[in-house]
């Protein structure tokens, strides 16, 4: 497994990396998919505050604490459940930051958190507040690093003009190649993208033709234009999946690819076609034959 630094952090992070959203609920479940996920060189992983009211986070925690000194934890703080447990509100407040990161160490069991994201973000939320609270957490040594989660340029680009953060969380691949946009802005700023969509729902992998039957569209792709592009893709590369993967990895702003599996066994699909990418140098066809779209929701 390759490794690439983390912006200008001096983390060196697996070119993939498990999101954990996905886990099984059950310990003993979870177990076989960290675990496969630890031998095959992964040591970035990705959870939330949010993900199953904070399950997720102790179950992360529970797993990976064997291995804690030899992996990276990233979670997220920004949204809290309503009391009565029925959905969730933005609140990007101080006293939510540090009430928040607090819960998220206790149930990952750890000292600190490697990275810790913004779960979204809009731009009449308190920036420099925000700011000044991540850079406390930093100074007291309970958090590494810092960044955001945000498809929102006005959101992400003030972000970053004003901040030390080192990263953003954000859907591209293939069929979303909105990012790219913006990819001389954070090479300039030292961030580096960690993706996820990046195998948009199933549609990037060798189960295209199933997947593709279940939707209408994708985005600004009609189900005829998915068919067309994946058919070529495939006939290009071989194999829809690595191609995916080599596209993503090809961008140099780019640290990690966030890959979910539920079980041992979608993971080792992931790590198969990770493997096949190595031996894929040449995007430019895919860029040929897909759009580069540009972000109309701003806020």
């Amino acid at each position: 497994m390759k490794k690439r630094r983390l912006g200008t952090s001096a983390f060196e992070i697996s070119e993939i990396s498990l999101g954990c959203m996905s886990l099984p609920t059950n310990l003993e479940e979870a177990k076989p998919v960290i675990e496969t996920a630890i031998e095959c060189g992964i040591n970035y992983f990705d959870t939330a505050d949010l993900y199953n009211k904070g399950i997720n986070e102790e179950i992360v925690g529970d797993l990976l604490k064997p291995y804690r000194d030899q992996v990276f934890i990233a979670t997220k703080v920004g949204n809290r459940w309503n009391v009565n447990g029925d959905g969730w509100y933005w609140d990007a407040s101080k006293e939510h930051i540090e009430e928040g990161v607090k819960e998220s160490l206790r149930r990952l069991k750890t000292d600190y958190i490697d990275l810790y994201q913004l779960h979204g973000g809009t731009i009449d939320d308190p920036w420099d507040d925000i700011i000044d609270t991540f850079e406390k957490l930093k100074k007291e040594g309970l958090i590494r690093e810092y960044g955001i989660s945000s498809i929102r340029p006005n959101v992400f680009q003030s972000f970053f003009e004003r901040s030390q953060a080192v990263s953003n969380m954000m859907q591209y691949s293939i069929l979303d190649r909105r990012p790219e946009e913006w990819l001389p802005f954070f090479e300039e700023k030292g961030v580096s993208i960690v993706t996820r969509g990046s195998i948009a729902k199933g549609l990037l992998t060798d189960e295209w033709k199933k997947r593709v039957e279940k939707v209408d569209s994708y985005l600004n792709y009609s189900k005829e234009e998915l068919v067309s592009i994946l058919e070529k893709i495939e006939s290009q590369y071989g194999s829809v999946h690595p191609a995916a993967i080599a596209y993503n990895l090809s961008q140099p702003a780019v640290a990690s690819i966030v890959v979910g599996a539920r079980t041992k066994e979608q993971l080792l699909i992931n790590m198969k076609a990770y493997e096949e990418a190595q031996n894929i140098t040449d995007i430019s066809f895919i860029q040929s034959i897909t759009k580069q779209e540009r972000y109309t929701d701003h806020r």
